[in-house]
């Protein structure tokens, strides 16, 4: 059996209050949440999903991890970019682990794979900045497997050995790349010039705004951080 190399899946944190269905004596009770899509994604590529609570040490999971998830969620937190916050819900929490675990991904060699708030750290991480508000790029007006937009991308790069010269993606984000971080290219945009994919020189950190993981869970991005991860 070939052994399933572990992806670390970092997520946010909410009060149990804040979500339908418990009862009200657990309110002030803590989860921490992503997507089950993000997992059941890196389970059909063949990785073993692992969550990382914001308890630990981020050192530490990169001594055990294979390869990293940064998934989606609030914004990140406007001060890290110099901006005042003027249309942002942040967790700093998260933004503080999360900067941690790529700079121990990156000194460690971990792959990592960003997706849409992932995409907005790796930027923010690299000294970039964003647009803090862009509500027609949030189609929440359709489901989220559907295809908004087409998404060109830059030949030789990571992207373009995935997915190609184009590819068709849904919009679930309000909040766009404005200056680019230092060491970061952009592989991929929207027709209307939006960043949509960067890529950190060396060729093991990637990040697309769009959600793969919500259109089609063997999309092969998935693939290709599990095949690097095996690396």
């Amino acid at each position: 059996m070939v052994e399933r190399p572990l992806i670390g899946l970092p997520g946010r944190r909410k009060r149990i209050g804040q979500i339908e269905g418990f009862p009200a004596s657990l309110d002030d009770l803590l989860v921490d949440v992503y997507f089950a899509d993000y997992a059941r994604s890196v389970l059909a590529a063949g990785g073993l999903p692992i969550h990382l609570p914001l308890d630990a040490d981020p050192g530490d999971w990169v001594g055990v991890l294979d390869g990293i998830v940064l998934t989606g969620g609030a914004d990140v937190e406007p001060e890290r970019y110099g901006h005042a916050n003027h249309a942002s819900e942040t967790e700093p929490h998260r933004d503080e682990i999360e900067f941690a675990l790529l700079d121990a991904a990156i000194h460690n060699g971990v792959p990592v794979l960003g997706i849409c708030r992932g995409l907005q750290v790796l930027n923010v991480h690299a000294g970039g900045t964003l647009d803090q508000h862009v509500p027609e790029h949030a189609r929440y007006d359709l489901t989220p497997s559907d295809r908004s937009h087409a998404v060109s991308i830059e030949p030789g790069s990571a992207l373009h050995t995935i997915y190609g010269h184009e590819v068709v993606v849904n919009s679930l984000h309000h909040q766009t790349i404005d200056d680019v971080g230092p060491g970061l290219r952009v592989t991929a945009r929207a027709a209307d010039g939006t960043i949509e994919g960067l890529e950190l020189e060396g060729g093991l950190v990637i990040a697309v705004q769009w959600h793969p993981e919500m259109m089609d869970h063997t999309d092969p991005v998935f693939g290709w951080i599990v095949e690097r991860a095996r690396r």
